[in-house]
């Protein structure tokens, strides 16, 4: 079939920021040059009706009825997208079409990439008119509320907002952001035209899939909200619900003051929030001034936070993240995503690329053979947001 329009979703890697959207932190991120393509017609009536080209089986719903409980489906997220629209929107007319992720790969935020396209697809067929933060705010929405993962705003900005030569800051409170030019602030550098040749983006897939909702993400996001409904406690000030507990508006020194007195757990998530605070800033900084060095070593050191005070990460992750720590030529990497299973990403040089894939696919398959036909490495590169082709 012939299809009339075109949308590639990229998906998402964030290099600083990690487990703290949802704690209304900061965060950076590129959208990368892989990604999410659907294909699609606008329908003559009501009926949405999908195939995949990477899953099986087809969906088919109507958009002007009340989205039913999830189907633990594909067609889900398409599902989603139609609620988060429907409680803004009229909306009349479906879309036929197939859809085709680029990558195998866990940690890269797919899901938030495929219900960006399907936002848009539908905004489309219905002739409403979003900027890119409103489908960003619908996309999450679609998440946290139908699919059930109770994320921030990280992955659909750096999908829905980045830009190819640009790093995204993001700051998950105000949900203001800029786009910051690598040495922007360093007269002394030469200008960069771009990130071409500066570094590529290595990403290591373990072979272990990974499913965020059957995940420990959720409990660790309940586990921030209690770290800082402690801290409320501890200096009697009123507790909000849940939903409204963030880290992000208990001040550090009030954490200094509590952490002795909370369980160790729980004060080790809120450590990962501050450290990654203050990691965010130094390394905003860092890339306005050119130093690629020093934002990677940073990078290195939210990952560091993220195995030993988050506690996220799979043996496999961890033994990726240990090997690619000394090779020559990765400026800095972490795990992708949550870092439950799924893949590690590296900023790195690329005059290093072949000998660094070769000898990490080395030492890390003389660990777990049982990967050797599902590890895999791909080499990709900062690209511009969602967009119709």
């Amino acid at each position: 079939m012939d299809y009339q329009y075109h949308i590639f979703s990229p998906y998402r890697v964030c290099p600083l920021g990690a487990h703290v959207d949802h704690q209304h932190g900061l965060v950076t991120g590129f959208a990368i040059d892989k990604g999410v393509d659907l294909w699609f017609n606008i329908s003559d009536d009501t009926s949405v009706k999908l195939t995949s080209r990477t899953f099986e089986g087809d969906v088919m719903f109507h958009v002007n009825t009340p989205s039913q409980v999830r189907e633990h489906h594909w067609g889900d997220y398409a599902r989603g997208a139609k609620y988060a629209l429907r409680k803004r929107f009229e909306l009349t007319r479906g879309i036929e079409g197939v859809i085709q992720g680029s990558l195998p790969v866990g940690g890269l935020s797919s899901s938030a990439a495929v219900l960006i396209a399907y936002v848009m697809a539908l905004a489309k067929a219905n002739d409403i008119t979003l900027q890119p933060f409103e489908v960003v705010k619908i996309a999450s929405e679609a998440e946290r509320e139908y699919i059930g993962l109770n994320n921030g705003l990280l992955d659909q900005a750096c999908i829905a907002l980045g830009k190819k030569d640009e790093l995204l800051f993001l700051d998950c409170d105000t949900n203001e952001y800029r786009h910051i030019k690598f040495g922007s602030a360093n007269d002394s550098l030469p200008k960069q035209g771009g990130l071409e040749g500066l570094f590529e983006i290595g990403i290591f897939f373990s072979g272990l899939t990974r499913s965020l909702v059957n995940s420990d993400y959720n409990l660790r996001v309940y586990e921030c909200k209690t770290a800082a409904w402690n801290m409320l406690a501890y200096t009697d000030q009123p507790l909000k619900t849940f939903d409204k507990t963030f880290l992000r508006d208990i001040p550090k020194a009030t954490f200094d003051k509590t952490k002795i007195a909370m369980p160790s757990r729980f004060a080790r998530r809120a450590e990962h929030f501050y450290s990654e605070y203050r990691r965010v800033r130094q390394g905003v900084t860092a890339w306005e001034t050119g130093n690629l060095k020093l934002f990677g070593k940073l990078s290195f050191d939210s990952c560091e936070s993220s195995i030993h005070n988050y506690e996220c990460g799979s043996p496999e992750l961890i033994a990726i993240y240990e090997i690619m720590r000394e090779l020559p030529g990765v400026w800095g990497g972490r795990f992708s995503g949550a870092g439950f299973k799924g893949a590690c990403i590296a900023l790195v040089d690329p005059a290093h690329k072949e000998e660094i894939e070769k000898t990490l696919t080395k030492k890390y398959l003389e660990q777990f053979p049982e990967y050797e036909k599902t590890f895999q490495v791909f080499w990709v590169k900062p690209d511009n947001g969602a967009r119709f082709v």
